[in-house]
């Protein structure tokens, strides 16, 4: 490959509120004006996206009348189709609105909380509406600032009680669509109560129809705690729940900066590409990241092109890395390819255990044994820089 075009076939796709993002930051204006989500659509269909993905007030305003709703989805379907894009993903804004400043389904107010199930069970039928095949949960502003204010148990079980009931009424309506939780571990509450991808998949396996639950890791939110994002990918997929995944970019310590894809740490980024591209996941590559305040309106596009761009070049690189000799052997002296082996053959048996105790090991060679990390490392890097 070498003009690395984005396609259908990528899979690429952008939030509204991504190239809708107008510049706004804790301490200043908007630096763009408002995009119509019709305009968003259009001009990334002509970039080669292959779908977007929306939060409810993205399209309809809080508010809106029933005529209004009907009239700007009528609006919207039109683009979709004379773009051929397609909505991939829907959500609820439930942290814009200042009924939400204390959490949505675990908010102190209980009628907050059922305003909040209320809001989403519509902005599931709007996404149902539209085609989505994944419906996603951040939770903004579950989460506290003062800890004795909250019971954390407590919030934890409406936590689940909300998705109970939301993954009831999916299946009562017989929609297709599976529902994604989106971790993060601050911001904009000092304390979220779903933190990282393992807080979400507890949180999962405690539900009444976990199969119907995954995650949605955005790179940024894991980044921000220090965490490695591919180990926690890895998680998702070992657990069968990676649903969706945000892809950006982000310096450790700072605030969720939403950088474009690649912008940041490009070996993290190419080893996350690496393993997407290698581990058979089929779902939308998207971003959810937002031009620099700096850019003008055709600034956002360059953003968003460019955010492709690099997925394909950093796809591109990672066959070459595997394909590369030296890393073969690289990968084989640090016993990478023993790693799939079962240690103990069939699990735990009597018999394997008297076998195990009974076995001779030479401790002083497994302990002077080298793995070429440095080697394989280095070639990470050579790739990178196209030596």
């Amino acid at each position: 490959m070498s003009d690395y075009v984005p396609a259908r076939e990528h899979r690429f796709s952008f939030g509204l509120w991504t190239v809708g993002q107008q510049g706004r930051d804790p301490f200043g204006d908007p630096t763009r004006a408002p995009l119509d989500p019709v305009d968003s659509v259009r001009r990334l269909g002509q970039l080669g996206a292959a779908g977007v993905s929306l939060h409810d007030n993205d399209l309809v305003p809080f508010g809106s009348s029933a005529h209004e709703r009907d009239r700007l989805l009528a609006r919207f379907r039109a683009a979709l189709e004379e773009s051929g894009m397609r909505v991939t993903t829907a959500t609820t804004n439930l942290f814009t609105h200042p009924i939400f400043r204390d959490g949505a389904f675990t908010s102190n107010d209980r009628q907050v909380r059922r305003f909040a199930l209320r809001k989403t069970l519509d902005a599931i039928d709007l996404g149902a509406e539209l085609g989505a095949s994944t419906y996603v949960f951040w939770g903004g502003r579950e989460g506290s600032e003062v800890t004795a204010a909250k019971p954390p148990v407590d919030a934890f079980e409406r936590y689940r009680e909300a998705l109970d009931i939301l993954c009831g009424y999916v299946r009562e309506q017989g929609y297709d669509l599976r529902l994604a939780l989106e971790p993060k571990p601050n911001e904009p509450r000092g304390d979220s109560f779903v933190a990282t991808v393992g807080h979400a998949l507890a949180l999962i396996d405690r539900l009444e129809h976990p199969e119907l639950v995954g995650v949605n890791p955005e790179v940024a939110h894991e980044t921000m705690a220090g965490l490695n994002f591919c180990h926690a990918v890895a998680l998702a997929i070992w657990a069968g729940k990676l649903f969706h995944i945000d892809l950006n970019s982000q310096r450790i310590g700072r605030f969720d900066q939403d950088l474009r894809f690649g912008q940041e740490d490009l070996k993290e980024a190419f080893l996350l590409v690496r393993l997407l591209e290698s581990s058979g996941y089929d779902g939308p590559r998207h971003f959810d990241a937002h031009a620099l305040r700096v850019e003008d309106a055709e600034g956002v596009w360059a953003f968003a092109a460019g955010c492709m761009r690099t997925y394909l070049i950093l796809a591109e690189k990672a066959r070459a890395f595997d394909a590369d000799p030296r890393v073969v052997d690289a990968l084989a002296t640090a016993g990478a390819d023993t790693l799939g082996l079962e240690t103990l053959p069939g699990g735990y048996s009597a018999q394997a255990v008297r076998a195990l105790r009974e076995e001779t090991f030479d401790v002083d060679a497994l302990a002077a044994r080298g793995y070429a990390n440095e080697r394989l490392d280095q070639l990470v890097v050579e790739h990178l820089l196209g030596v």
